[in-house]
Parts: structure tokens; sequence; C-alpha cells
């Protein structure tokens, strides 16, 4: 096989998407849209790939790191003039390069090896990824010779009646011969009403050249579509989100309400897994088999084992072990780590916090900066105090300790195992092993008090 390049072109400012971010850095499903068309180039096994970035070009490189090379464009002139920018790393070599724009997050990786397959397979010089569209409207159109070569592309605007009709256009994605390509760049000029170089002039060269240029067709339009304002941004994510969910669905994910549920592209899931409406997972987060993720959960950078349950509640950066459940309306914040089996329920916050299997929050409690053993309850409206308004302290809770309702430890502070908090404590010392803590006041009885106030009211 021969060698194989890409030139992703990236370095358009993007003034249709009205945003301070840089046009290619907009996630699709958690993915920036350079980020899919990178690993989609990796994906069909290329030998190199190289960024032309512009506008933001820091932003692009700290994302994209050594997954590219990169060349600044330091003027937009166009297509070819961008693609050019890559000559003092390609001229040279011998092989084949692809050329794709960094706001098609479409693309597939299938689809880039067929391309170059083809193209190599049939000795062109350049190749054209084309799609048939329903309505070609505003698209330049492929005219192809008998022999199913390419004769021309057409813009609309310059294309005749019968070649309006045409359905089959030119998505902007191509494939060279490296060298021919490089030495055919040196020809293009730029005589057109914008004054810019443009790629597909190439292509005309080369057939100028009596060079073989040909055109694979791609059967799904969507793959090819560009993002250049906010309204083809929904469109791609829309298009991503159906195509993310129906493999996971083929892996045997559950999906109640696919067309409601958003699933990044980086998460991982098991199968017999249940996901119902409104669930979001994002980021690097990996799902285990036979999980419920409940209506209108969100999970970021987590690992949740089988068998969990989670209802309707909020997981970020957290660990889960199995057979635990989760909520309603509870959060696992920033290294979060529960073992197998624990129970957190109704409005409960952890954060930074290991806890034990088989251990039980039931409602109301926030648990901070504590490490909780195996077998603990925790009772109502519960409270770690971890923060004295400086600084983050520990609270250590040994096993099979219980924690009554509405008490408070004041970190840093440890309980034995076998513990015994009583409800309403407000603990700052520590309680020793099979020990009874108890902080609070005793409860004194005023006899006839009431009887007594309101005869005085009277008087």
């Amino acid at each position: 096989m021969k060698n194989r390049y890409v030139v992703v072109l990236a370095a358009g400012q993007g003034t249709r998407m009205k945003s301070k971010l840089y046009k290619v850095m907009h996630p699709v499903l958690g993915r920036p849209m350079v980020g899919h068309v990178v690993k989609a180039a990796l994906d069909a096994d290329v030998s190199e790939v190289i960024t032309i970035t512009g506008f933001g070009a820091d932003t692009v490189k700290d994302y994209l790191g050594d997954r590219s090379q990169y060349v600044d464009q330091e003027e937009q002139l166009g297509t070819a003039h961008a693609v050019d920018q890559a000559r003092d790393l390609l001229e040279d070599k011998e092989g084949t390069t692809l050329v794709l724009s960094g706001d098609t997050p479409l693309l597939q990786a299938e689809t880039l090896k067929r391309l170059m397959d083809f193209h190599e397979e049939e000795g062109a010089k350049a190749t054209i990824l084309t799609a048939l569209a329903d309505d070609p409207h505003g698209y330049g159109r492929v005219i192809r010779t008998e022999e199913g070569l390419v004769s021309k592309i057409v813009e609309e605007k310059d294309a005749t009646e019968a070649e309006r009709k045409v359905q089959e256009i030119n998505t902007g994605t191509y494939c060279f011969d490296n060298q021919e390509l490089f030495k055919a760049l040196k020809n293009v000029d730029n005589n057109n009403a914008q004054g810019e170089y443009y790629l597909p002039d190439v292509l005309e060269i080369l057939k100028d050249n009596n060079e073989k240029v040909g055109a694979y067709q791609l059967q799904n339009m969507d793959e090819t579509l560009g993002v250049n304002n906010r309204v083809a941004l929904s469109e791609a994510t829309n298009l991503m989100q159906k195509r993310i969910n129906e493999q996971h669905m083929m892996n045997g994910v559950t999906f109640i309400d696919p067309a409601n549920t958003y699933i990044e592209a980086d998460v991982q899931i098991g199968q017999d897994t249940v996901i119902e409406p409104g669930a979001y997972l994002k980021g690097d987060t990996v799902i285990g088999e036979d999980v419920v993720i409940g209506l209108n959960t969100v999970i970021e950078d987590s690992k949740i084992a089988d068998g969990v349950e989670i209802t309707q509640s909020v997981i970020d950066q957290a660990i889960v072990g199995k057979g635990s459940d989760i909520g309603p309306h509870s959060h696992l914040r920033k290294d979060s780590h529960l073992g197998e089996n624990v129970h957190i329920g109704n409005y409960v916050e952890v954060k930074n916090s290991n806890i034990g299997n088989h251990t039980k929050a039931g409602h109301h409690t926030y648990i901070g900066d504590a490490t909780v053993g195996h077998d603990v309850n925790i009772g109502c409206g519960v409270v770690f105090a971890n923060y004295d308004g400086k600084s983050k302290s520990k609270t250590i809770v040994g096993d099979h300790s219980f924690i009554g309702s509405n008490s408070n430890l004041v970190a840093p502070v440890a309980l034995g195992e076998n513990s015994f908090v009583a409800a309403g404590s407000t603990i700052t010392d520590e309680v020793p092993e099979n020990a009874l803590g108890i902080a609070r006041a005793r409860q004194v009885n005023k006899e006839n008090f009431v009887l007594r106030y309101f005869n005085e009211d009277d008087e």
C-alpha cells in the first residue's frame, strides 16, 4: 500500500458562527469538529496528518497535541493556498494525499479508506468525493464523461439547465497523487472575484495535462455536511447523536427514547444497560453492563460498574461500584469513590470521599473529604463539616458505625469502628471504637409553661 497523508484545512476564522470560539473547535457531542476529522483520518491508517492552522492556532494545537503536525497559514488566501502551506513537509514524498476540511465532523474512517482505495486502484491523479443530493441547489455539480471520469465541476451559477438537473455534487473532499498535487499548485492563480487560490482549480490543471481525474460517490450525503453556522452545527449534532445511539443499540444497549438521549463520542456502554430519556453521558465515561440510567441523569468522566441504578442525578468524575444505587436528585462530585452495593439516596451530595461497601446515606446529607468504612448507616440531615473558611479537613468513619440524623461531624475528626453518634449531635472530638458519642444540651422541660404563658397574655 502507498504512503497516505492527510492535510486538514483548519485555518478559517468562521465568522458565520458568530462566536469567540475558533470554528473548528466547536464541539459535536463532546469532541471538537477538528477532533472528529483527525480521528477519522488516523482510524483510516494514514501515515501522517498535517493540520493547517490560522485563527486560534494555539487552541487547535493544544487540543490535537502530537496527533498532527502543524503549519500556520498567516494569510487566508483560499483553499489551494492553504494546502500549499504543507509543501515543505510533503512535496517530495510519493503517495496519496487526502485533503479534508476541519469543519466536516461526520466523515467516517471507512469512507476515507474506500476513497483512497478507489483513487489508487483507478490510477487517478485526483479523485473527488461526491454525493447524490435530493436537492442539489447551491452545490457544485459533478459532470462525468461516458466513461465515468470527471469532465468538469460546474458551479450552479455557471451551469446550463441540463447541468443543474445533475444530482451528483462536489463535497469538497479530495484525494491526490501527492507529487502531482504540489506540481499543480504552482500553477493555480487567483484570477477570480474573490482574489483567492481555489483547490478545485488543481483538477482543471491536471485534466489539461491529460491526467486522470476520478470521482468516488458516497451514498450517504449526511457524512459530507460542512458546518459554517450554528444551524449546521445543530444539524451535525443531531446526525452524530443518531449515529452514536444506533451503534450502542446494535451493541446491546436499550434506549427508551433515542431522540432525547445524548451520548458523547468517547463514552463506552456495556450490554443490557437501559437508558431513559433526557440522559446525557459525557466525556470519558465508562458504563458497565445491566446499568439503569434514569430520566434526566447527567454523567461525565465517570466509571459506573455493573448493575448500578442511577435516578435523576448528576455524577461528575466519580467511580461507582457494582450494585450501588444513586438518587433521585443526588450529586457525586469529583473524586468520589463508592464501593459495591452503596446506597446514596435522594438529595445527597458526595465530594472527594471514599465510601465502603454496603454503606447507606439515605437522604439530605453532605459527605465531603471523608473516608467512610463498610456497612455504615448515615442518617438524614448529616453534614460532614469539612471546611473552616480557610482549609479543608478530613473525616474518618470506621466500619459498622451509625450516625444519627441531623448530626454534624466537624473535621478533622475520626469515628472508630462500631461507633454510634446520637441524633442531633455536633461531634468535634474522636469517638472511640464501640462508643456512643453525644454532643447536645440535655433536654429541660418547664412544667405548665404554656398555661402560664397564655395567662400572662390575657392579663
